[in-house]
């Protein structure tokens, strides 16, 4: 429940109220109380007993006379509307007034909850499922998660995620629900979206995760720059209790220096300069984890299921964080010894013996991370990729990941990969033109199945195939309309057996 003084005070306090109106007055304070017992912003679900939000790019006038005609009588926006509604409150920012009456609203579940905020361009998603697996050890599965693939509430039950971190309403109320589940934990993606649009405006986590920055996101809709990316991606640093950060990113410096001029303290891992030292050792799946100090006796050796070094250096992030809010060694190593990630670097083997990986990368750096390691593990086959990239978003991300296959593949096969409203050989055209290697041979295929089908047909002993973007996605979506596809994993299983 939430009333119109609380309303008042919340707003005051955060300095976002400039004014209530009713048919009669404009006044600066409450000229009447009332309880809300439901917030929307969606015009669809309300009643007489609702606060409406207005709020978005393209919120117009008729939404809040649909609401209104269901009973509506309190709204709050940024601006009057010539409308029949009881009360009007107008406020400086809707969107962070929508997170902090949102918070209230659901009685600040954040407050009861160890919140662990992960942020970065890659890995965010296999970090946040490496610290699940590894708390779900610690504190017997009472651990939240909300990641881009998917989200849990009660620990066990998962769904699939729309937004990689939710709209603040949404993201206090499944806060909530996971306190009403018993959860002790949670652990969450952060996206730059979601400091540029005030989806965590006024949230301080205990832990955060600053795992790495590269250009991504810059396009019309998201980011008009790096500049600005990385500008609301730092802003967890500045929002968490605690800070982790890999030692060799690029940017190091500043992220440290803005910890420092807040008094937040700093770990580091990485190289041996950093707090903690990642080792990788003759087993390909194995590392060593080293510290002169080891606060949180961690030092020893520790497996994961995934390829790569970086995950090695993925997996040292998340027993740091681990760390920080409970777990012991014994759970980190037990959690990574059999955490999986959807769609991140999984292996399938083809019978004579050629190498299918299938991975989400979708930018330069991930991209670029996940060709190196399989032209490492295969020096004498050929390297394929299979690839494409989404539609009417993050245009930028093609040129990159042109550039991570000039720099390492033997042949790319570009293909759809939600192309949405946008031809997939525009798409595909824009990647090639990335790719400043006149010995990379390109096709397009634009139907994705057939293009992984022939490519694993063909795919000889020591070759190793790259599918791209997809992971196990069972969609693809195209003209809005996502269409049902089996996804890239589902089908390396099967044409592997033909």
């Amino acid at each position: 429940m939430l009333t119109i003084t609380q309303i008042q005070q919340i707003l005051e306090k955060e300095k976002l109220l400039r004014e209530f109106i009713t048919p009669t007055c404009w006044t600066l304070t409450a000229p009447f109380d009332k309880d809300f017992q439901k917030i929307s912003y969606d015009s669809r679900e309300v009643d007489a007993d609702t606060l409406f939000f207005c709020k978005g790019n393209n919120f117009q006038q008729r939404f809040l006379e649909q609401a209104l005609a269901e009973g509506l009588t309190c709204y709050i926006a940024e601006q009057p509307y010539e409308v029949p509604a009881e009360l009007a409150i107008i406020v400086t920012d809707i969107r962070k007034a929508l997170a902090v009456l949102s918070m209230a609203f659901y009685d600040y579940p954040q407050e009861k909850l160890k919140l662990i905020g992960i942020t970065g361009t890659k890995g965010k998603t296999t970090v946040a499922y490496f610290t699940k697996q590894i708390l779900d050890i610690t504190t017997n599965k009472k651990t939240a998660l909300l990641s881009t693939l998917n989200t849990t509430l009660d620990g066990v039950t998962f769904f699939k995620s729309k937004l990689t971190t939710p709209e603040s309403l949404d993201l206090y109320r499944m806060m909530a629900e996971a306190v009403a589940n018993g959860m002790t934990h949670l652990v969450m993606e952060v996206s730059s979206q979601a400091y540029k649009v005030a989806r965590v405006y006024g949230l301080t986590f205990d832990v955060g995760i600053f795992l790495n920055i590269s250009p991504d996101h810059i396009g019309p809709i998201e980011h008009p720059t790096f500049e600005d990316y990385f500008y609301c991606k730092r802003q967890l640093v500045a929002n968490s209790r605690q800070v982790i950060l890999q030692h060799e990113i690029d940017h190091f410096d500043l992220l440290n220096e803005l910890a420092e001029k807040q008094a937040i303290p700093v770990i580091t891992y990485g190289n041996a300069a950093a707090d903690y030292q990642v080792k990788p050792l003759e087993h390909p799946l194995a590392f060593a984890l080293s510290s002169t100090k080891d606060r949180f006796n961690l030092n020893g050796d520790y497996e994961i299921l995934l390829a790569g070094d970086f995950n090695k250096e993925n997996a040292a992030a998340a027993l740091i964080a681990s760390a920080l809010v409970g777990a012991n060694q014994t759970a980190g190593r037990q959690g990574l010894a059999k955490a999986l990630v959807p769609g991140r670097m999984n292996l399938l083997l083809k019978p004579n013996g050629a190498h299918i990986y299938v991975d989400y990368a979708h930018n330069y750096l991930s991209m670029k991370s996940l060709l190196a390691f399989a032209k490492e593990q295969h020096p004498d086959g050929e390297l394929l990729v299979i690839t494409g990239s989404t539609g009417n978003k993050a245009e930028s991300r093609r040129e990159g990941l042109g550039q991570a296959i000039g720099e390492y593949a033997d042949v790319a096969v570009l293909t759809s990969d939600d192309p949405n409203f946008e031809d997939p050989k525009k798409i595909a055209a824009e990647i090639q033109q990335g790719i400043q290697n006149d010995h990379v041979r390109v096709l397009f295929e634009v139907d994705r199945k057939k293009a992984v089908k022939d490519a694993i047909h063909q795919a000889g002993p020591k070759d190793a195939i790259i599918l791209a973007g997809k992971g196990t996605d069972k969609y693809m979506t195209v003209n809005g309309e996502d269409l049902p596809y089996e996804g890239d994993y589902q089908l390396a299983e099967t044409f592997i057996k033909d």
